[in-house]
């Protein structure tokens, strides 16, 4: 095994963005309404979502632009009941917008965003944290990685949504995986295992591969490959894994399409891990 380190999206954004832009131009009239499985949202939601969080970042961190918020932020709960909010209030006010103001909008917001994040040394200091891998700071490589897996599944949902092939080849849906993974050790961080216990992950297809976690003195570490005897071993093919870390396989679903060897108790932790903000 090996210790898992950073993983570069920042050159995926364009061709991806580029993706979006060929799928909405293609939709028909309907398709714009169609329900998605991102709870209310249609799929006009859904992509005046991305365009939202592309306007929000370049605001904040390309023009140090930014407003406090309306309520204290003092811990996870309340940073996303901000984020929720912001949410809601940008797609009740998008309504408002024709699907093609909407595309025209994407098509100035992506590639922007996409110049801003190539630009950013992967080692530098960022200016979001990744709270759901409970950092309080986090590395360049880690919150560009994590926009990435918003732009990607959000795309995933609309996609779905209108019947459209899936991008889930290694190129695009691998990051995805691999970088979901950092959700693991906030998942297990109350499991009280002896030093060196192990969980370990199998993913199949050609988007997949194996990773680790490793309790030590400190809390449980990350690694990429499959631990030994590990006191729990999940196995999953990657479309169940983005669907379980994206909060879009309920648990009924999840113990279907995902095998457990090991521990029960672990196996629900594991069924818990989320890489995004719920």
């Amino acid at each position: 095994m090996q210790p898992a380190g950073p993983i570069e999206t920042a050159h995926l954004f364009l061709p991806l963005h580029e993706e979006l832009l060929a799928l909405l131009r293609g939709l028909a009239s309907a398709d714009w309404d169609r329900p998605t499985i991102a709870g209310s949202w249609r799929v006009r939601d859904v992509a005046a979502h991305i365009l939202d969080t592309s306007l929000r970042r370049l605001s904040m961190q390309r023009d140090d632009y930014r407003l406090a918020p309306g309520d204290p932020i003092s811990d996870y709960r309340d940073l996303v009941g901000h984020i929720n909010r912001l949410n809601a209030d940008w797609i009740r006010v998008a309504r408002r917008f024709s699907p093609r103001v909407l595309v025209e909008l994407l098509e100035v917001s992506g590639p922007a965003v996409a110049k801003l994040l190539s630009a950013l040394p992967p080692d530098g200091e960022a200016i979001f944290s990744v709270a759901w891998a409970g950092e309080d700071a986090s590395k360049n490589w880690f919150d560009v990685g994590r926009e990435y897996t918003e732009w990607w599944h959000h795309q995933a949902q609309i996609r779905q949504a209108v019947g459209a092939a899936p991008l889930d080849g290694a190129r695009w849906l691998r990051p995805v995986i691999e970088l979901s993974m950092y959700a693991l050790p906030v998942a297990f961080a109350g499991a009280d295992l002896p030093e060196k216990s192990a969980v370990a992950v199998r993913v199949s297809g050609d988007a997949g591969g194996s990773w680790s976690l490793v309790r030590t003195g400190a809390g449980w570490r990350l690694w990429r490959g499959e631990a030994e005897r590990p006191a729990l071993l999940a196995k999953l093919d990657a479309d169940a894994g983005w669907r379980l870390f994206f909060n879009a396989l309920p648990e009924e679903a999840a113990r279907k399409r995902i095998a457990f060897e090991g521990d029960a108790a672990l196996a629900a932790r594991f069924l818990g891990a989320r890489g995004v903000m719920v």
